[in-house]
């Protein structure tokens, strides 16, 4: 494969080469491309060192196979027939297309063969929150069907990238020296608090981040599912947190729930309460699976079922999961 990663100085773009070595993908060329600002930065990639070219338009992807962008909407939909005209795949991290009803929205472990039907040559990621939680309700959905969702989000500094990274860890460098706190990628300091609001508001009162779960994860499980997110910042560097109620039509049983989330692809149960063994950020960053453990039955809903999961933003909820997508069309 030729293989080019757009947006490739930021965390997704990194975190594209480290899951791209990590998992051998067959690439017989490997193009970088980023704004003016990270043109000529170098990177290595299985031993060899890559210049970062400034993205342009023009017959640059010409030759490319896939493409993976991960550099914001607006470059995605500026770029987008740059980058499909000479038949490349475009496997687009950002929200530029996720809805669009042309363009399949793709969880390998949910929808894969959603992928093989891209008209435009375009396939989107989720948004990271949604990815994890639809791999969750996979397993249960094949038990019973799911009628609704209510989720919180207990979303990492990571979502908003590495500049928000370095902000929170330079928060608490500066509260504990007693300088003033350094506030620019959020509304508030985020050290030693929480902020309930991802992304701007919309007319409902909900945010779009918690709207962009509702509608992704109908359009990705091909469900009427309803679902309600309440979105969270915390002051975590990296893998999102979420506590999940789900509404089954028949009863499931926390056994049944069990075995179905044991077997289940990109899954891995940890649930073992007396031994205070559950998921969390601190130890799930940097793997690939998503994370399931306090299972238990819902005491408001005979039909309800509720469980905590946890997933690492930038891979399984970014990079890896574009190169999935990429993994399943190249074997099929």
């Amino acid at each position: 494969m030729n293989v080019a990663i757009v947006g490739a100085s930021g965390a997704v773009g990194q975190e594209f080469l480290k899951v791209l070595e990590e998992r051998k993908f067959p690439i017989e060329q490997l193009t970088l491309f980023g704004s003016s600002r990270s043109a000529g930065t170098e990177y290595t990639f299985c031993g060899k060192t890559y210049v970062v070219q400034e993205l342009r338009h023009g017959d640059c992807f010409k030759g490319m196979n896939i493409v993976f962008t991960s550099a914001g909407a607006s470059v995605s939909k500026e770029y987008a027939e740059d980058i499909t005209r000479y038949g490349a795949l475009m496997i687009d991290n950002s929200s530029a297309f996720r809805m669009d009803k042309d363009v399949p929205l793709v969880v390998p472990e949910v929808n894969a063969e959603d992928a093989k039907l891209c008209p435009r040559g375009i396939i989107a990621n989720p948004n990271c929150t949604t990815t994890q939680m639809v791999v969750a309700l996979k397993p249960i959905e094949d038990l019973s069907h799911i009628k609704r969702v209510h989720v919180s989000t207990y979303q990492a500094a990571s979502g908003a990238g590495a500049a928000a990274m370095a902000e929170l860890e330079q928060q608490y460098y500066e509260i504990i020296n007693n300088k003033p706190v350094t506030v620019n990628k959020f509304a508030y300091q985020l050290a030693y608090n929480l902020i309930p609001q991802i992304d701007v508001f919309t007319e409902n009162g909900y945010t779009k981040e918690e709207m962009k779960m509702y509608h992704e994860t109908r359009k990705i499980m091909h469900s009427d599912v309803e679902v309600s997110a309440t979105c969270v910042r915390v002051p975590s560097l990296r893998a999102h947190s979420e506590s999940v109620w789900v509404e089954t039509e028949k009863p499931i049983t926390v056994e049944m729930a069990r075995k179905a989330f044991e077997s289940a692809e990109g899954i891995v149960l940890l649930d073992n309460p007396e031994k205070k063994e559950y998921p969390m950020p601190l130890f799930v960053a940097g793997k690939n699976p998503v994370y399931v453990g306090r299972i238990r039955q819902d005491l408001a809903n005979p039909n309800g079922l509720t469980f905590w999961c946890v997933g690492d933003q930038i891979k399984k909820g970014a990079a890896l999961n574009a190169v999935q997508i990429a993994e399943y069309l190249i074997k099929k």
